[in-house]
């Protein structure tokens, strides 16, 4: 096989990326996106390997059963949605079974324990952020739009099917004004114009916040850009100007300055108001993000009486939600001010029997199992790459109850899972939760418990 030949292809499985697989007579697998399980197709070769290809649409034969007719016009391009061209049914079957897959041959555990994944209300105009790359193209015209897949190429799109409307109101209102005035956007040479547009939406209120990702906190036309929003979109309560003038792929710089209303937004999440800032974490998916919560507040299965220690606690919304249910909470995060968050969050809210910390959860856990501290359920939350062992040994080392761990990846999540259940402790439970419906991504609650009988000095 080698470069653009062409071959027939039944695609019969997918992978945690969204891409169709098949295999050749000769048994090598080949990747093709924007595929279907059940489709029969001819596929181009793009890229040849020892023992696996990848490949593009060259035409349908056969298509799957599962297959709709998407709704975007570049959904293809665009790296954002994967699944727009199957059925949503078909989407959750493929979520959970990626969450299946991870937990049996990964984590080495029966492929029981997951539930059936609890889906998004909504599918469309979920998102409450939008982070919007803005730069020019070949020919010198303003770009604004997404990230095609694997590349920092934008793809010219201002109708996201997942944000609100408002979100592409605003987008093309600020693409009206690069059209009008192009040294608007930041280039190597100017170092000052806007390179992202940030959009953050309290679901509760219907407001919104413009935060605008600078070069520099004063940039050419600012103030007849900022008039224009303020007059034409009343759902508009905060601007800010994000200064970032670094060369990095990291989309946020360290200072902001509000030039229009409130540092922040406020928004309600099970019962309880959070703030949000241009830096603070919180869920894309609010209504998914209530269902995950209640998911793992079943799992924390707390009576009133229980420490509750929430590990990578961020602005504190999973340990708040659940702070009526025990006798103290303990947060920590590494971040400041998502601790200054979880802080004012818990005054916001009348609680007063959290406490949190601003540390590295390895270290904070330690100090607190060296101060004798006995949490009866830890709460979970990590980044993508998981726990460290380490971590693992401490949590173990505390002999909680139960452990709740949430998850955005279930491939380190089974690999953890593994680690819990070589200590002592076994998984009861695992639920996919639908946080970002049309994507390949799925979240998780796992529920862990200690073995009867099991103790540790």
């Amino acid at each position: 096989m080698k470069k653009n030949d062409i071959i027939r292809l039944n695609i019969v499985s997918m992978t945690s990326d969204g891409d169709g697989v098949g295999r050749t007579d000769e048994n090598i697998v080949v990747f093709v996106p924007n595929t279907a399980v059940g489709d029969v197709l001819d596929a181009r070769i793009l890229k040849v390997k020892k023992n696996i290809a990848y490949g593009k649409i060259e035409s349908l034969i056969t298509p799957s059963e599962d297959r709709i007719t998407p709704d975007c016009a570049v959904c293809e391009k665009c790296g954002g949605c994967v699944y727009r061209h199957i059925s949503y049914s078909a989407e959750l079957g493929i979520k959970r079974q990626k969450v299946i897959d991870a937990v049996t041959r990964i984590g080495h555990l029966d492929a029981s324990l997951v539930q059936e994944i609890i889906p998004s209300e909504n599918i469309d105009a979920y998102r409450n952020k939008a982070q919007i790359p803005v730069s020019f193209d070949r020919e010198g015209n303003p770009v604004m739009g997404f990230y095609a897949r694997h590349s920092h190429r934008i793809v010219q799109e201002l109708d996201c099917r997942l944000s609100p409307a408002v979100f592409n109101e605003i987008a093309k209102e600020f693409y009206s004004f690069f059209e009008k005035y192009p040294e608007l956007i930041y280039t190597e040479n100017n170092r000052s114009g806007i390179r992202h547009l940030y959009l953050r939406y309290a679901e509760s209120s219907a407001d919104v916040m413009v935060c605008v990702v600078a070069g520099r906190d004063d940039f050419p036309h600012s103030d007849e850009l900022f008039d224009s929003l303020k007059e034409k979109y009343s759902q508009i309560k905060s601007i800010v100007i994000n200064t970032n003038p670094n060369d990095t792929n990291v989309i946020l710089g360290a200072k902001n300055r509000t030039v229009y209303g409130g540092e922040y937004l406020t928004d309600i999440l099970c019962g309880k108001r959070f703030a949000i800032s241009p830096l603070s974490f919180y869920q894309v998916n609010r209504s998914s993000a209530e269902r995950l919560y209640q998911k793992a507040r079943d799992y924390a299965a707390l009576s009133g009486d229980e420490v509750l220690l929430d590990l990578y606690c961020g602005a504190g919304t999973i340990g708040l939600s659940m702070a009526d249910d025990c006798r103290e909470l303990i947060g920590v995060e590494i971040i400041e001010d998502a601790v200054e968050n979880a802080r004012s969050n818990a005054l916001e809210n009348g609680i007063h029997n959290a406490r949190f910390i601003c540390s590295d959860a390895s270290k904070a856990a330690l100090m607190l199992r060296e101060e004798g501290v006995s949490p009866d359920v830890v709460i979970v939350d990590p980044p993508r790459k998981g726990l460290t062992p380490e971590l693992i040994d401490t949590i173990v080392g505390m002999s909680p109850d139960r452990v709740v761990y949430v998850s955005c990846d279930p491939a380190t999540l089974s690999r953890d899972l593994a680690l819990f259940t070589a200590q002592n402790y076994s998984v009861k439970e695992i639920t996919p939760v639908d946080m970002f419906p049309r994507t390949s991504s799925v979240e998780s609650a796992a529920m862990i418990s200690r073995k009867e009988g099991a103790s540790y000095d």
